[in-house]
């Protein structure tokens, strides 16, 4: 079957070389039936657009002919003036999907084709008001965002500054603790070596101080 297909498909050219195994072969299959399908569908379809070509033909030669047997009236005998009038009637019955060229068919279909326009014209308009609106929130949201950021940049600049001061003040206890620790050590070692010398505790500052109140 696969082999028919290619026959059919080269037809009086050479079918091209292929390795021939079992998954090429099914491949080709599914290609063919594929094919096939497709061919089926477009046959279809072909003798459907024949049919309806063959239907708006007679219906075509009964409008001919219903225009030459009540109005005297043909293609040929019309003049260019005429023709283009009844092209434009044409058109304009086609363009508004009217069932037929009479006043009513014109007049429903322009009716329904102005009330559309009008529907559409007022969605355009709600649909305007809304892009405004969302416009004047997107603007608002922008101003918003910019103001968020010069805060931001405002307060990390501060903590910059508060944190140089933080820093500052650390160092500062660092050192009077250092200061206090080693004044501790004076004092002491003072005390020590004025108790070795056999001061009298009576004399010192604090016995004075006492002594005085």
């Amino acid at each position: 079957q696969v082999t028919l297909w290619l026959k059919k498909i080269y037809g009086n050219q050479p079918i091209p070389q292929y390795e021939v195994n079992a998954r090429t072969v099914d491949i080709l299959y599914e290609l063919a039936e594929c094919n096939e399908a497709r061919d089926r569908d477009v046959s279809l379809l072909i003798e459907d657009m024949k049919q309806k070509a063959t239907e708006y033909e007679a219906e075509a030669n009964y409008l001919q002919g219903l225009l030459a047997e009540s109005l005297d009236l043909s293609l040929s005998s019309l003049s260019s003036e005429g023709t283009s009038y009844l092209n434009v009637l044409v058109n304009s019955a086609m363009t508004l999907e009217t069932k037929d060229t009479s006043l009513a068919s014109f007049f429903c279909a322009i009716n329904n084709m102005t009330s559309e326009l009008y529907a559409t014209e007022s969605k355009n308009r709600e649909m305007e008001l809304e892009l405004t609106d969302i416009r004047k929130k997107l603007t608002a949201a922008l101003m918003l965002e910019k103001q968020l950021e010069e805060d931001l940049k405002k307060t990390e600049e501060l903590l910059e500054v508060e944190k140089a001061k933080a820093d500052s003040r650390s160092q500062n206890l660092k050192f009077l603790k250092d200061k206090s620790e080693d004044l501790k050590i004076r004092i002491k070692a003072a005390e020590e070596q004025l108790a070795a010398t056999g001061l009298d505790q009576s004399l010192t500052h604090e016995a004075l101080v006492s002594l005085s109140e």
